[in-house]
């Protein structure tokens, strides 16, 4: 725990010492992005690890976190066993050396994924259950043996209950009756019988992509004494070698396949809900009222929760505190309420798996993409969670596959990099890049689902800018606290009574969408409206009070209201603790009919007795439809079923950019007052007054592309706040506000631009300042078009930078103030006007102020463009030249299939304008 408290009092103390200036937060190493660090079959050395890191440090990531997978083919002789005293040694070596470099270290707490390998033994591999059925009439005894009938459980399977069910309803526990031998000893009574055998088997599942030494089975996440078992091969590791513990211990997403039982998982039902599971292994297994068998399914989804929360996600934790280590987890893909599985880790993170489809003007959008999974609704997951437990950082992986390898742009990046952020990300980690040694032959070495934010990869050249951009934005979003209007409770035992096919549910992000369409759609209205929400469990409503007419959550963040969609089911517990927080004085909104019902089998009758009592309490509207406001105790609880109006009459200001401006936001609160991170994710432009949600005296306008900043023009407007915002397509910004205070600053530069501008297309020159294959010599160009279309065939097929050159005439002018648009860029552009460095443009748009760099008369602009590596590889794919040198899955497309890249037309490089300048004011 003591790192975990020196993590957030290292941040609140650098959010104190912010709060009175008017400059950019100071950087702390977590504000940089991180990578996932992929160690291809452990074959690293410390020359090459020096060599990767130094080139990281200079790039701008603040550390990496080491992910062992498989190896590389024909690298054998290099591989090192994963956690031996050899790999050690390499940990040791980073360890050193991040810091040293001002880096961090983090580690997966195994290879692949997930946890699992050569030391998890069969009795702590994940677990199932096989149900094998039999049929007996009165007198008769089973000719067969009680014994599984799949081959590969034959070593595995232990028979954990027989039950005997007759036909007029009686129920029988006759498991001692079975020899050691699998005979049974038993003859049935009269009547028909059903013989249901429950035996815990194994789901056989390996460790998936595991490196050398990480090989093996996936270990029981239910089970606490698989999990201790499996801890301790750490312990010793670490010990033996002497080597100091990382920052943070890593666990990916959740992805134990049919992984649905556990040894002790009949008992702890029993001793959670006061009835055997076993009596009722009828309903259970799809017989039965629907109605009871779905009220058991949400007993054995509860069950398995807690034995996920308790057994494995708090274990872990309390394993790596008492290392000095802090925990980052992704919850999503478990079997269980993902708000208390990310709050229990120290770092939450979510996850983006594909690309976003936004109308932003100039953006190039490709063909061969993977539609994102990870919409802001989805994201929120695990910033509520940290934002309600009081966690200082929420991270995520990132930039998972966007579009195809090797045609992903950084300005390409951009857009999901700002959804992250609006979902309350604070904490980016790039997935990601793998350790390459220098004698690697290019492409180097590649991870088969990722944007490869590597050395390797021609977007490396300029990918420091980018760097600098999420440095600038997370130095905010890390200062201060959470400022989401709302707590949205998660409808947990909705979602789990609308999934009756099978017992056992995953939250994986793929499937949200399927799972939850009524809470996700209820998000989008929520946010759409002007709005933010963060969500809360069953267990953080219990520890929420009510202070001052807020909502306090235990991490010690407010909220003016807590919404309860229109849900049916709900435990008594929690009702009686939603009233109780209206009678202190807090608000409570209903968007529906009052819950109806409870969850669950156990107890039923006392526990509908006491819900019934509860809900009498509730004050009846006159409509439902329409909104409510009532008075109830020192509170208020708010119905109706339209959000906007409902939500208005909490008496929460709406934040116009996202309701009826179409950008989003995300409001963060400082001892000043607040700060927003707004970002333009449409195909319009944003120039005009904006009303904000919160009141300010004065506001400073930062621009994290360029690191300028300055004092935003801001106006009174019928009681409320406005502030002037320019914000084209694309485009994001910070804003900070002080409450009363009138700060002193130079004024934001504000820019009209006139409605003529200077094209500069003609006269232009053209060489290659890196570019392999090799091209040689200067190229005058007629007119501004992709490098692919010159008479040269190597133009067609590299990966490099060429330097665009001309020189014009600036006539004599009043004008000081220019802005130079270079259209469209493929794909990052630096930027020197008369020889002095302007600045990298890697996003749309590519715009940038260059009045200061200006002079009357002769100019030389020069722009040197770097393409994607996507021509040169499908050159190497037409020429048969053997790249794809990966272990296992090697290298698949978008698909997962086997794939070449010959067929690929050349993508357009270079720079392909118009270019212009834009006088203005």
């Amino acid at each position: 725990m003591k790192k975990t408290n020196l993590l957030a009092t290292g941040l609140l103390f650098s959010c104190g010492l912010f709060a009175q200036t008017t400059t950019w937060p100071e950087v702390k190493t977590e504000a940089k992005p991180f990578t996932r660090w992929w160690w291809m079959g452990n074959a690293v050395d410390q020359q090459n690890l020096t060599y990767n890191l130094e080139k990281y440090a200079k790039a701008g990531l603040g550390g990496v976190e080491i992910t062992p997978i498989y190896g590389v083919k024909g690298n054998e002789a290099r591989n090192l066993q994963y956690l031996s005293p050899q790999w050690m040694a390499q940990l040791k070596h980073t360890e050193a050396e991040n810091k040293r470099l001002g880096m961090e270290t983090d580690m997966n707490n195994g290879t692949g994924w997930p946890f699992g390998g050569p030391t998890v033994s069969a009795e702590d591999a994940a677990t199932k259950v096989i149900v094998q059925e039999y049929k007996l009439k009165g007198g008769e005894s089973l000719a067969e043996k009680i014994k599984v009938n799949d081959p590969k459980q034959v070593k595995f399977a232990r028979l954990s209950r027989l039950m005997a069910f007759s036909n007029d309803g009686k129920k029988l526990d006759i498991t001692t009756n079975v020899k050691a031998d699998g005979s049974l000893n038993w003859t049935a009574p009269q009547g028909e019988w059903r013989l249901i055998g429950l035996f815990v088997g194994k789901t056989l599942q390996m460790v998936k992509r595991a490196a050398p030494g990480g090989q093996g089975y996936v270990m029981d996440h239910f089970s606490k004494k698989a999990v201790d078992n499996y801890f301790k091969r750490f312990d010793d590791a670490f010990k033996s070698t002497k080597t100091a513990f990382p920052k943070a211990f890593f666990n990916d997403s959740y992805e134990v396949y049919d992984a649905d039982w556990t040894p002790g998982l009949l008992e702890a039902f029993y001793k959670m809900h006061g009835y055997k599971l076993e009596m009722y292994l009828p309903e259970f297994l799809g017989g039965g009222n629907d109605e009871t068998r779905a009220r058991i399914f949400t007993d054995y989804r509860v069950t398995i929760a807690e034995m996920l929360h308790t057994n494995f996600t708090q274990n872990w934790t309390n394993w790596a505190h008492s290392h000095g280590a802090l925990t980052r987890n992704q919850a999503h893909g478990s079997p269980g309420n993902l708000i208390d599985l990310y709050a229990t880790v120290d770092i939450p993170e979510c996850e983006s798996f594909g690309i976003s489809e936004f109308n932003i003007k100039g953006l190039r959008k490709d063909s061969l993409i993977k539609k994102n999974d990870s919409n802001l609704s989805t994201l929120k997951y695990a910033s509520s969670a940290a934002h309600i437990s009081g966690k200082p950082l929420t991270s995520s992986e990132t930039l998972t596959w966007l579009t195809e390898h090797f045609r992903t742009s950084l300005s390409q990046c951009k857009p999901d990099i700002d959804l992250m952020f609006l979902g309350g990300v604070n904490h980016m980690f790039f997935h990601g890049t793998p350790y390459s040694p220098q004698d690697a032959a290019w492409p180097g070495w590649l991870f088969y689902a990722s944007v490869n934010m590597s050395p390797t990869n021609t977007i490396w050249k300029d990918a420091n800018a980018m760097f600098s951009y999420i440095t600038r934005c997370q130095s905010f979003l890390q200062y201060g606290k959470p400022d989401n209007d709302f707590l949205l409770y998660l409808p947990i035992y909705d979602i789990w009574n609308d999934q009756r096919k099978s017992p056992y549910i995953a939250f994986s992000i793929h499937n949200l969408e399927k799972q939850a369409p009524k809470f996700i759609d209820m998000v989008h209205q929520i946010t759409g409206s002007g709005y933010d929400v963060d969500y809360i469990s069953d267990n953080f409503i219990k520890s929420t009070t009510s202070e001052n007419g807020l909502l306090k959550t235990a991490g010690g963040s407010t909220y003016k209201a807590i919404i309860v969609p229109d849900v049916h089911l709900l435990p008594a517990d929690v009702l009686e603790k939603l009233i109780k927080l209206a009678e202190n004085g807090a608000t409570v909104v209903f968007t529906g009919q009052y819950p109806e019902d409870v969850p669950g089998l156990a107890n039923l009758e006392k526990r509908r007795a006491i819900f019934k009592t509860l809900a009498a309490k509730l004050p009846k509207p006159a409509s439902f439809g329409q909104v409510s406001v009532l008075n109830y105790g020192k509170g208020r609880i708010i119905t109706g079923s339209d959000y906007n109006k409902t939500l208005s009459a909490c008496g929460v200001k709406a934040e116009e950019f996202k309701a009826d401006l179409g950008g989003k936001c995300i409001r963060r609160k400082n001892e000043t007052g607040n700060h927003y991170f707004f970002s333009n994710l449409q195909g319009k432009d944003i120039d005009r007054w904006v009303t904000l949600g919160v009141d300010a005296q004065s506001a400073m306008l930062f621009d994290p592309m360029t690191g300028k900043s300055g004092l935003a023009k801001i106006r009174k407007q019928d009681g409320k706040t406005q502030v002037y915002l320019q914000l084209a397509s694309g485009e994001s910004t910070i804003l900070k506000t002080f409450d009363k205070t009138d700060v002193k600053a130079e004024p934001w530069s504000y820019f009209t631009a006139d409605q003529l501008s200077l094209n500069i297309d003609k006269g232009w020159s053209l060489s290659f300042t890196e570019s392999e294959p090799a091209i040689s010599g200067t190229f005058n160009i007629d007119r501004l078009c992709s490098w692919t279309e010159l008479d040269n065939p190597n133009a067609k097929v590299n990966a490099g930078s060429g330097k665009y050159s001309v020189t014009f005439d600036l006539p004599a002018t009043e004008t000081k103030r220019w802005v130079l648009d270079l259209g469209d860029v493929r794909e990052s552009a630096r930027v020197t006007i008369n020889g002095q460095s302007v600045g990298t443009l890697w996003a749309v748009p590519y715009r940038t102020e260059v009045g200061q760099y200006l002079r009357p008369g002769k100019n030389t602009l020069e722009v040197e463009v770097t393409n994607l590596p996507a021509n040169r590889i499908a050159d190497y794919d037409r020429r048969g030249v053997e790249w794809r040198k990966f272990e296992e899955i090697n290298m698949v497309d978008i698909k997962y299939q086997k794939t070449k890249y010959g067929h690929w037309a050349p993508m357009p490089s270079g720079l392909l304008g118009p270019v212009r300048l834009i006088p203005g004011k």
